[in-house]
Formats: C-alpha cells, structure tokens, sequence
C-alpha cells in the first residue's frame, strides 16, 4: 500500500465519519424526542383516537424498510417538487424510523416502574402530570437507558443506509474510493474498522452513564 493511497483512504473515510456523526446525533435528538413525546401523551390520556393514531404511526414505520422509506423521502419528494437535502432526508428518515422503536423503550420503561410509585404519588395528592413529571419520568427514563443505548449503537450502523440517498458518509465515500482505486477489501476493511470504533466507543460510553445513574 502505497503513502498516496492511505492519504486518500484517511482522506475519504475521515469526512465520511463527520457525515456519519452528524446523521447519528441528528436523527438521534429527533428520535429520542419525538418518541417521548409520544410516549407521555400515550401514558398521560388514554384516549381511542390517540392511542390509535400512535399505534398506526409506529406499526407502519417499523413495518417498512429502512431503505425503502429513505427512498420515500428523497426520490419520491423529489417526484413532487419537494426536493430535501440528502442529509435532511437522511435525518428526518432515520429519526422518523427510530421514533417508532423509541416510543415503546419509553412506553415500557414507564410501564415497568413500580406500581407502588403510582399509589404513593396519588396519596400525597399529586394530579397525573405532576405524578408523571415528578415520579414517573425520571424512573422512566432510567430504566429505558440501555435500551436507548442499544438503539444508538444500532443507529450508527444504520446511517450506512443513507449511501443509497447519496449522503457522503463512510459507506458512500468508501464505494467511491473503490471504485477508483479497486482495492476493495482495504477500503472496505478500514470502513468496518471505523465503525467499530465508533460503536464500541458509544457503547462503552452508555455503560458509563448507566453506572453513573444507578445509584
């Protein structure tokens, strides 16, 4: 391997980890804000109209590819006059996707405190929100962080997707590289490295906070 093609691999790979980085905490903020959301409202008012709307949202994103819905977002848009960005597509997609897996981490972590929690906050006269807000939330919250954890992890490897729309993240810089360079196992061999990296890193990163908050 010569000194011109690692400066082009580290070159390429490098911006493309950048891309990756910014769809992952992108499409993450919206995920993780958009599933609470859903969640508290389907905790807080257990009504038909909502409980169904929430439910048909989530059955339907979870139930279609990944792929297929980027393509929704970026070509079929597009086809109507409403051209997003690769990168706006590619963050509004895997967040919308990752809201409907969120939503229920949420749901069953608010689920899983304690129902003696529920009753207490109730005799000391505090209104549902408050008992939410005060008792429920940040036991919830607790509870849902290695799950989340596992969802982030599996977010950055998903945001190999979003080659597909064009977006200039390792996977797309690395296909380019290769097919210029065809050296394929090296290419691609340091973009696996890569995301290796970064998702034991974010790992261990989540292992940390849930040890941090276990006390």
């Amino acid at each position: 391997m010569d000194d011109d093609l690692l400066v082009r691999i580290v070159a390429a790979l490098g911006s493309g980890v950048i891309v990756t980085l910014e769809v992952t905490a992108g499409a993450l903020v919206l995920a993780v804000g958009l599933g609470l959301a859903l969640a508290a409202i389907r905790y807080l008012w257990h009504r038909w109209a909502i409980d169904f709307a929430i439910s048909a949202y989530v059955e339907l994103l979870r139930n279609i590819p990944s792929l297929t819905f980027l393509f929704l977002l970026y070509f079929g848009l597009a086809a109507i006059g409403m051209r997003l960005p690769a990168l706006t597509a590619a963050i509004v997609g895997l967040g919308l996707i990752g809201a409907a897996v969120v939503v229920d981490i949420f749901r069953a972590g608010f689920q899983a405190v304690p129902q003696g929690q529920r009753e207490a906050a109730a005799a000391i006269g505090l209104r549902p929100i408050q008992a939410f807000r005060l008792v429920i939330l940040p036991q919830g919250l607790r509870i849902a962080l290695a799950p989340l954890g596992n969802y982030a992890v599996a977010l950055v490897k998903d945001t190999s997707l979003v080659a597909a729309i064009a977006a200039p993240e390792v996977m797309f810089n690395a296909r380019q590289l290769v097919n210029e360079t065809f050296q394929t196992t090296l290419v691609y061999g340091c973009a696996a490295l890569l995301y290796l990296v970064i998702t034991y890193s974010l790992g261990q990163a989540v292992r940390w906070v849930e040890q941090r908050t276990a006390y």
